[in-house]
């Protein structure tokens, strides 16, 4: 973490990386999520080449919980237009998957009870969607006054925007027009 971070969780009386190791068990709520998300530093897009495993951070999101239930692994980001984000654990490795038609305003208002058979049906037939094609591109952008790496998702509205929790640790923020901010951490995966 840069000083000026570290300065900034002094003045605060927050510790972002302990805050954030906290907010992954227990969830948080979405302001106190903001609220860390901005006091970490940015990450250039060239610090997350590699293998990311990925985890929920909950803050009351319609999504919260949906990726880890499914199976999600995490990410793999191989250069610049070369991005998987969607990678799910399978026959002892991993696929990467492609959603094209994902209705992504029906998932937010699933009930409870859909939803669960929502992830079950997928999680039955997830190798029909599994593709070798990248799905995702890494550009530098400005967001929330901070020029950060972000994911830049080819066929949603969705951009994922990364901070730098610790070495090897970044808090991201999937960024969908017309819902709140859904949070995620991303650790780099022993290759």
């Amino acid at each position: 973490m840069t000083h000026d971070a570290t300065a900034a969780d002094h003045r605060l009386g927050v510790d972002t990386p302990g805050w954030l190791a906290a907010a992954e068990r227990n969830g948080a709520s979405p302001k106190d999520a903001l609220s860390a998300f901005d006091r970490l530093p940015p990450i250039r897009t060239d610090a997350l080449s590699g293998l990311w495993r990925g985890g929920g951070l909950h803050t009351g999101h319609p999504f919260d919980g949906l990726l880890e239930e499914s199976g999600w692994y995490g990410k793999r980001f191989e250069d610049h237009e070369t991005v998987f984000p969607l990678l799910f654990e399978r026959g002892g490795g991993l696929i990467a998957i492609d959603l094209p038609f994902l209705p992504l305003a029906s998932a937010a208002s699933l009930d409870s009870h859909w939803r669960r058979g929502a992830v079950s049906a997928f999680r039955l037939g997830i190798r029909l969607f599994a593709t070798t094609r990248p799905t995702a591109r890494l550009r530098e952008l400005s967001f929330r006054g901070v020029t950060t790496a972000a994911m830049i998702h080819d066929r949603h509205p969705i951009i994922d925007v990364f901070r730098e929790a610790s070495p090897g640790m970044v808090l991201g923020l999937m960024d969908l027009r017309g819902l709140a901010p859904m949070f995620f951490t991303l650790r780099r995966a022993a290759t």
